[in-house]
């Protein structure tokens, strides 16, 4: 994303042209910064100021040197070219609890402090405006490797000294935790429920379950395909089960669960390229079938953040010096656009036939539907099985179906993906259907992916 204002690559303030405009298309609602596991050794004073003068660090958790080019003021500068909102993870694992308050007083104060009075030296007259404040990231790992009641301590000293704005004031995180264990969620919502507006939850699909080999991102086989979306939808039983909890402590709901990492994770194809992944339609139904289940649990999931947007692991897009490519991701977010600012509705499927290779057996088809900002009825329909067609009956409740328009993204082979030589090998295609005596009965291609709109 970044190449710098001095780049041939057309850029605004250093950020290039190409990928702004393509995320702009999407709407993207918030952007989180600078991590991660890396927000818990940034130092934010080491980006601030000129560049070229600027520390070059480096970088513990993922290797190669950090040179703090992209700063407080380069990161606000991409929010402000994208139109998002701001969320900015506060390292709580190595940083002090003055610099964290002083990192807040430089971003958001409208004072005469020496702090606020350093921001404008350095280009920006008015505060920044901060959606999302997170106290640390993964505090049970590489956070910190806390314990729950120890972390829940750290947080209430740390959010003590913080002066948050009084005019847009930032929704406060705390670092929940990981998978299907719920003690994170019990002590942070039992302690902080005081201090903090959310609990973060993160959760990486895996085809194999095991950190140590992943799988490949391509040249995958059915065994791998099925694997990786039986492991993807444990994401709604995590939920579930943390909501439970969060229930139990937090009765008013006054605390939300924001799911801030989450997408697949395969094997690192080369030490050069680090955490590049090639992304295939698998990647596109694993991201359509998450959705789905986030809009679902709506009124706890407030947010959630795909982990990442360009170049790593389930990116939206991937760049290689001037070429860009839009990835099969990329085109399932754009394609759920209408679902932004949307009121979920209930959805139920009768009959749903399972989808069985060896010990495995998931659901074949996973709905989501929802009244748009624009008052029309959305519903998007994945079918996970890579072989067989789905006949899809739509019923509504106390309406009369006339027609449905919408898009499909499906691909001939379960790894299609596009490349910088072939870079529309997958993307939507315009569908339409219509009723017949008030019924619409739709089939489903295998291993798709439509979002209708619902006439």
């Amino acid at each position: 994303m970044w190449v710098g204002p001095d780049s041939k690559i057309p850029n605004t303030k250093g950020w290039r042209n190409d990928v702004i405009a393509a995320l702009k298309n999407l709407h993207v609602p918030v952007v989180r910064w600078p991590g991660g596991c890396f927000a818990d050794e940034y130092h934010w004073r080491d980006g601030i100021g000129p560049r070229k003068l600027r520390p070059i660090r480096t970088n513990g958790n993922w290797g190669g040197e950090e040179s703090n080019a992209v700063g407080t003021h380069e990161f606000f500068a991409l929010i402000d070219l994208i139109g998002a909102n701001a969320y900015i993870n506060g390292n709580l694992g190595s940083g002090t609890v003055q610099e964290m308050a002083e990192w807040l007083e430089y971003m958001t104060s409208e004072s005469k402090s020496t702090l606020a009075d350093l921001r404008r030296k350095n280009g920006h007259e008015q505060p920044f405006k901060i959606a999302y404040f997170a106290l640390g990231n993964e505090a049970w790992g590489c956070g910190g490797n806390m314990a729950p009641e120890n972390y829940a301590d750290r947080y209430r000293r740390y959010a003590t000294f913080l002066r948050l704005p009084q005019k847009n004031r930032p929704i406060l995180i705390a670092s929940g935790g990981t998978g299907d264990d719920t003690k994170w969620t019990e002590v942070l919502s039992h302690r902080l429920k005081d201090q903090a507006d959310a609990i973060s939850f993160h959760y990486y699909t895996i085809p194999t379950g095991q950190w140590e080999v992943k799988g490949p991102a391509t040249g995958f086989t059915e065994s791998q395909w099925i694997a990786t979306f039986a492991n993807s939808v444990k994401m709604d039983s995590f939920i579930k089960a943390n909501v439970a909890v969060m229930d139990k402590n937090d009765p008013e709901k006054k605390l939300g669960f924001d799911i801030d990492e989450w997408g697949t994770w395969y094997d690192q194809e080369s030490k050069k390229e680090g955490l590049l992944q090639q992304n295939t339609l698998r990647d596109a139904i694993v991201a359509a079938l998450n959705f789905n289940i986030f809009h679902a649990h709506a009124d706890r999931v407030r947010m959630t953040n795909i982990a990442q947007m360009v170049n790593v692991l389930q990116s939206m897009i991937l760049t290689d010096g001037k070429r860009m490519v839009l990835t099969p991701t990329y085109h399932v977010y754009s394609m759920y656009v209408p679902f932004q600012n949307a009121s979920s509705l209930p959805v139920s499927i009768a009959n749903n036939p399972e989808y069985k290779l060896g010990d495995l057996s998931i659901s074949s088809l996973s709905a989501s539907a929802a009244r748009g900002a624009d008052g029309k009825l959305y519903l998007s329909l994945v079918n996970v099985n890579p072989i067989r067609e789905l006949d899809v009956h739509l019923d509504v409740t106390n309406s009369v179906v006339s027609a449905v328009q919408g898009k499909l993204l499906t691909g001939e082979q379960m790894d299609a993906h596009n490349s910088f030589s072939a870079p529309e090998v997958v993307k939507p295609t315009q569908v339409n259907w219509q009723s017949m005596d008030g019924k619409l009965n739709i089939k489903l291609p295998a291993k798709a992916i439509l979002v209708l709109n619902i006439l």
